[in-house]
């Protein structure tokens, strides 16, 4: 039988964005209060078995990609633990039911990524809790804007690189002893790896940071058998556009000028995360795969 979703057409396939415009949350915000809520593949992914006996560590895994990676990879037969902040236990409650409901074991871990403390504890208790460890998908990341460069404050551009650098070297650096041949790493960019948006200084240098960070790291461990690449997402609708990581009058045109016309939803970011960490990309190493629904890379 032919799958109808193989014929979609991708402008169409998911609604383009159309929230209220006055939609805000202080950070880091709940998805499950977004309208709408964005689709982490709860009712569309169906796994085939890629990931069979996996044991995945996911960091920002209560909602928006890193929820949508932990649902695709307990689905394809993974074991999943997720990494949130203690206040997003409502979101990180609804993946883990998710998880669960595959058949999978899920755990909650909850803490603070700026903590270079817990970022190591974390990886100690995920390899402790599932049996092991042989996946990891850093997803987890800050967003703030901020249109005035004097007034970027010290604070913000210190923590920013906290969560979206330091923490994915912190949590790599504990794990790689840990890894056996065959284990896989997916780091998380972005579109603004490459087109840096202006009121978006710190957060698009992070990511520049973290795609140059993957390509280090791919060809350190290589030799330990183990393969490190990066997904660099476009306009994804995600808990942190409503809690400051863009201009609120941006939101309710969200994604509008990318060539497809929409922002993608986090269900189309979690395959990704899929093909990097399965057999089928056993040859793919330090790459890049830019998810942006059509805006030009280099």
């Amino acid at each position: 039988m032919t799958d109808q979703l193989t014929f979609d057409d991708p402008r169409t396939r998911f609604p383009k964005i159309d929230p209220p415009k006055r939609q805000i949350q202080d950070e880091p915000g709940l998805q499950s209060e977004m309208k709408p809520t964005p689709d982490m593949g709860e009712a569309t992914y169906r796994g085939t078995g890629r990931l069979t006996g996996r044991k995945a560590l996911v960091t920002g895994g209560d909602s928006g990609i890193g929820g949508a990676t932990a649902i695709a990879f307990a689905r394809e037969g993974a074991d999943v633990a997720i990494v949130h902040l203690p206040q997003e236990q409502p979101d990180a409650d609804h993946v883990l039911e998710q998880i669960r409901a595959a058949g999978r074991r899920g755990v909650s871990i909850p803490g603070d990524l700026t903590d270079a403390a817990f970022c190591r504890e974390l990886v100690a208790t995920a390899n402790r809790e599932l049996g092991g460890l042989d996946a990891l998908a850093i997803v987890a990341g800050k967003q703030i804007t901020s249109t005035d460069l004097t007034e970027l404050p010290d604070e913000q551009f210190v923590e920013t690189y906290e969560v979206n650098v330091f923490s994915a070297f912190r949590i790599v650096q504990a794990a790689v002893p840990l890894l056996p041949p065959g284990s896989t790493i997916v780091l998380t960019a972005s579109l603004e790896t490459y087109q840096a948006s202006p009121e978006r200084i710190d957060y698009a240098s992070t990511k520049a940071a973290i795609n140059n960070l993957g390509k280090g790291m791919a060809q350190q461990l290589a030799e330990k058998g183990v393969r490190v690449n990066v997904v660099a997402p476009g306009p994804t609708w995600t808990a942190l556009q409503v809690s400051g990581g863009i201009p609120k009058e941006e939101i309710a045109d969200y994604g509008s000028d990318t060539p497809l016309g929409r922002a993608a939803q986090p269900a189309e970011m979690a395959p990704a995360y899929v093909f990097f960490s399965s057999p089928e990309s056993s040859f793919v190493v330090g790459a890049t795969l830019a998810v942006n629904g059509g805006t030009p890379t280099p």
